[in-house]
C-alpha cells in the first residue's frame, strides 16, 4: 500500500482511510510516478496536536488543516520550475516520501463553513500535501498556479469539483 495510515484522533477512523489511498494514488499517477516504489504516512490529529507540529516546524504556534514533511527535498530554485521527481529503489524497496499530518477540527470547520463535503475537502488536502511531498509549492504565483492546476485536475479525476 501506498499510505500507512496512523489515527490519532478517532474521528478520523471511517474517513481517512478511505481518502487516503485513492488521493495519494492519483497524485502518482498523474505524474507517472510508480506507487508501488513509495510509501507515504499519514497522520489524522486534532487541532491541539497539529498546533504543536506548527510551532515545532515552522515557529507557528496555531492549527493548521495539514502540514507534511518530504523525506528528501526536491522544491525547485526558481519560481514555476517544475519539481524533479522521485526515483525507485533499483533493488525494488519502497522509499518513504514523508509524512503527512491533518486535524480533523481544522478541516471539518473549513468544509463547514465553504458549505463542502468533508471527505471532499479531505481528499483535497491530501492531494494537496502529497504534491508537497513532491516539491511543489505555492509560496510564488507562478508556483501556485502550477500546484493549484494540478489539484483541480487530480481531483477532477477522482470526481471532485474544483475546491478554488
Amino acid at each position: 500500500m501506498l499510505t500507512d495510515v496512523v489515527i490519532e484522533d478517532e474521528r478520523w477512523a471511517d474517513v481517512l482511510e478511505a481518502v487516503s489511498e485513492p488521493a495519494a494514488g492519483a497524485v502518482l499517477n498523474r505524474l507517472s510516478i510508480d506507487i508501488a516504489a513509495f510509501e507515504i504516512c499519514i497522520m489524522g490529529c486534532d487541532d491541539a496536536r497539529i498546533a504543536e507540529l506548527n510551532t515545532e516546524f515552522r515557529e507557528k504556534p496555531t492549527p493548521t488543516n495539514v502540514l507534511s514533511w518530504p523525506s528528501e527535498e526536491r522544491g525547485v530554485d526558481f519560481a514555476g520550475g517544475i519539481p524533479e521527481l522521485p526515483v525507485p529503489d533499483p533493488t525494488g524497496m519502497a522509499e518513504e516520501l514523508g509524512d503527512i499530518a491533518i486535524s480533523f477540527d481544522t478541516c471539518k470547520r473549513e468544509a463547514d463553513a465553504e458549505n463542502k463535503p468533508f471527505d471532499a475537502h479531505v481528499t483535497h488536502l491530501i492531494v494537496h500535501g502529497v504534491l508537497h511531498l513532491l516539491g511543489y509549492d505555492h509560496i510564488y504565483d507562478e508556483d501556485a498556479a502550477l500546484m493549484e492546476g494540478l489539484e483541480v485536475e487530480i481531483l477532477a479525476q477522482l470526481g471532485l469539483p474544483n475546491p478554488y
